[in-house]
């Protein structure tokens, strides 16, 4: 331990205590540490290089603005509206359907967008609302809307999953493949979860729907539901890769939004472009800042120390696996999806390869136990998203989240130690 790395160390450490933006604290740090540092590395423009470097250096990188623009197009159209009205007629009509109804709807989405908190606000608020109409508790909507979201970014698209593809050189369509069956297996437990309390708390079912209607609602929704055809088919026709893909759904999602649903006007595309640049930017800075903050972590070779340190507590790779669930569950709760990816991820990784776990699998079961910390107090964001868009009191969306966080929990540990969950598609399209 030298005293750059000390006081490298040490800053980090009070960027959390002080609640210092993450990305001005890894600079800070950074700065700290390359204005102490003697020899070939003492220089201080070490940090605009490296910052610059990595913005440059990865096409996939281009994907993640074109995912937050179409996430933002599609929420503000009436695109959301067609989601949730297909879901509703497609499972609406059991016992607790419009529980059933949002995690569909959710499914849905997220093969548009890649995001859960674009989920969360965006379907959230019009599921929130219908659920309390119709007699649900407010605390179980707003939970189940946070839980349900955790599929956004397990689901491909995905934007945690481009950034953990930059990091890994793991392929994002394989990544994408592969979030495919997870994602199915949190919906269809959250769903069985909703029968049981629908059931016990005698929630009502929806309102069956004719063939004539089906049909039409079908109809409706068909131009927004094509789009996770464009999205995904081309991607895995090897039409376009992941980036150009998103450019192309991007497109599609302004011509349905303008000239289908008519739903969009002029200052309506400006505020979502205007949204998109400022998400972009906080994005690029976390980026830029991260993967300087990632070189100091390198060149100490702090991933080797920690290896050393894990590997001596186990070096079986199922205990592994658990303890680095854990130690993420933990991050998940109190720190950023991508400072998790960004910061964290490139210490593990080393460990995780050498252990012969598959980067596709792990990226998976990163990604799903990331979105599960989003829904998991104290500082789960997704808890204060949807408590916010409700008024609903935050005490009460814990307390019924807790139980569908046990079921989250049962998936992340099934696709922990059955990878063939994750690997199997990737594998039979040759990923």
């Amino acid at each position: 331990m030298n005293i750059p790395l000390i006081v490298f160390i040490i800053s980090f450490i009070l960027v959390f205590i002080l609640r210092i933006p993450i990305a001005a604290g890894m600079l800070m740090s950074s700065i700290f540490y390359f204005a102490l540092a003697q020899g070939p590395i003492a220089d201080i423009s070490m940090v605009a290089t490296k910052f610059l470097t990595s913005l440059n250096s990865s096409f996939v990188l281009i994907a993640v603005p074109l995912f937050v623009f179409m996430a933002e197009i599609m929420n503000s159209g009436k695109v959301t509206d067609m989601i949730f009205d297909f879901a509703a007629t497609v499972v609406g009509k059991r016992k607790g359907g419009l529980g059933h109804v949002n995690v569909v709807a959710s499914i849905i989405f997220s093969g548009m967008t890649g995001s859960a908190l674009a989920d969360a606000s965006g379907l959230g608020m019009m599921e929130i609302k219908a659920m309390k109409k119709h007699g649900y508790d407010d605390g179980f909507s707003c939970a189940i809307t946070a839980a349900s979201a955790t599929i956004g970014p397990v689901f491909p698209p995905s934007i945690p999953m481009i950034f953990y593809s930059m990091l890994s050189g793991a392929s994002v369509g394989a990544l994408f493949m592969g979030g495919m069956v997870p994602g199915i297996l949190v919906g269809l437990a959250l769903m069985a979860y909703i029968a049981y309390i629908a059931n016990k708390r005698n929630y009502p079912r929806g309102k069956t729907v004719i063939l004539k209607d089906l049909l039409l609602i079908t109809i409706k929704a068909a131009p927004a539901l094509f789009s996770v055809v464009v999205l995904l088919g081309g991607i895995y026709s090897g039409i376009v890769t992941p980036t150009e893909a998103g450019a192309l759904a991007s497109l599609y999602a302004i011509i349905i939004s303008v000239f289908v649903y008519r739903a969009m006007g002029w200052n309506d595309f400006l505020r979502v472009v205007l949204s998109t640049v400022k998400t972009t930017g906080v994005l690029s800075l976390l980026v830029g800042s991260a993967y300087v903050f990632s070189y100091i972590v390198a060149i100490e070779h702090i991933p080797d120390t920690v290896a050393t340190f894990l590997l001596g507590v186990t070096n079986n790779k199922y205990l592994l696996l658990l303890l680095i669930n854990i130690i993420f569950l933990v991050l998940g709760m109190f720190v950023d999806t991508m400072c998790i990816i960004l910061v964290f991820i490139p210490i593990v990784l080393p460990l995780v390869l050498e252990l012969g776990i598959d980067p596709v699998h792990f990226g998976v079961v990163i990604t799903l136990n990331m979105m599960i910390g989003l829904s998991t107090p104290p500082f789960g964001m997704l808890l204060f998203v949807v408590s916010g868009i409700s008024g609903t009191p935050l005490k009460a969306v814990i307390k019924e989240i807790m139980p569908m966080l046990m079921v989250l929990f049962a998936v992340l540990f099934l696709i922990t130690y059955f990878p063939p969950l994750v690997t199997f598609l990737p594998s039979m399209m040759g990923m």
